[in-house]
């Protein structure tokens, strides 16, 4: 996959150098179609990306995030990712100058948007971007920092092993999941064939790299993928089938488990969400691209 860096967001062609040097956040609004991908690419300010509508999935070498709404995931500075929808999704961008973000956190997570948090971004948002020097935009830029600081990681992220023994085990995984055709009952016995390691040794590897044993890591993983079905537009029973569940109510007891709501729930807050952001035509909110 092609790699690019994004442009520095301090970039513009306004001529007045002072007052970009000024510039403390940035922002964003993208319309991205569903099975839009964004290629791998670093930039040099980190940034929070928040998904008002659509699931977004963010993958780098060490693990995915799966980013639907209510959610968002940040994204140190310097930091190689590449990012796919799962459905229509509106994204909302915010960057942090580097000395704004000096004390957020260095790792990628994925992170609960707190009704506060929302309107910060969404008001960010609204002004384009926010500059030292006027007052009432420090202090918003200052508590959006600080709200990035508090707001606790959501369970919505998953980390890859290192170890090649055990990433030929999940890579395998992740190839019969997006053949959509997980097959139910499949053994880590089957799975770790042909990968160099025993079966006890793929568990260890697994505990050691990832937190999870292999079952739990693969069960987070077929929750996500499943998430991402749905947001494309999957009925439950399809989208639990494609990623191994035998049945309905197994699959919607394993969602529930890991998101702590069950699909239809889910998606019917995602709706309600929906409706109440303010439109890019509506004056709230600058002129969005829309990319096809």
């Amino acid at each position: 996959m092609p790699r690019t860096r994004e442009t520095d967001p301090r970039c513009s062609n306004r001529p007045d150098v002072a007052s970009e040097a000024a510039i403390v956040v940035r922002s964003l609004g993208l319309r991205l179609p569903s099975g839009h991908r964004i290629p791998a690419h670093s930039h040099p300010w980190p940034q929070l990306v928040y998904a008002t509508r659509g699931v977004m999935s963010v993958e780098t070498e060490v693990g995915v995030w799966v980013v639907p709404h209510q959610r968002a995931v940040w994204i140190p500075a310097g930091f190689e990712h590449r990012i796919e929808m799962n459905g229509a999704v509106h994204m909302r961008t915010v960057y942090l100058a580097p000395r704004l973000a000096a004390e957020l956190s260095t790792d990628c997570s994925v992170v609960h948007v707190s009704p506060l948090l929302r309107e910060l971004v969404l008001q960010t948002m609204r002004q384009g971007m926010l500059r030292e020097g006027v007052p009432s935009e420090e202090h918003l830029a200052a508590v959006l920092a600080d709200q990035i600081r508090e707001t606790g990681d959501a369970p919505l992220s998953l980390d890859f092993p290192q170890d090649p023994r055990a990433r030929a085990v999940a890579e395998r995984v992740e190839r019969e999941l997006a053949s959509s055709n997980f097959p139910a009952g499949r053994t880590l016995a089957e799975l770790a064939a042909g990968s160099g390691a025993s079966v006890r040794t793929i568990e260890r590897l697994f505990v050691q790299e990832t937190g999870l044993t292999f079952r739990r890591w693969s069960q987070h993983l077929r929750v996500l993928r499943a998430l991402q079905r749905l947001a494309a537009g999957a009925s439950v029973t399809a989208a639990g089938l494609a990623v191994g569940y035998e049945s309905t109510s197994a699959f919607i007891a394993m969602f529930k488990r890991t998101l702590g709501t069950t699909p239809g729930e889910y998606f019917s807050s995602v709706s309600s969400v929906e409706r109440a952001e303010p439109g890019p035509d509506s004056g709230d909110l600058p002129q969005e691209r829309v990319l096809r």
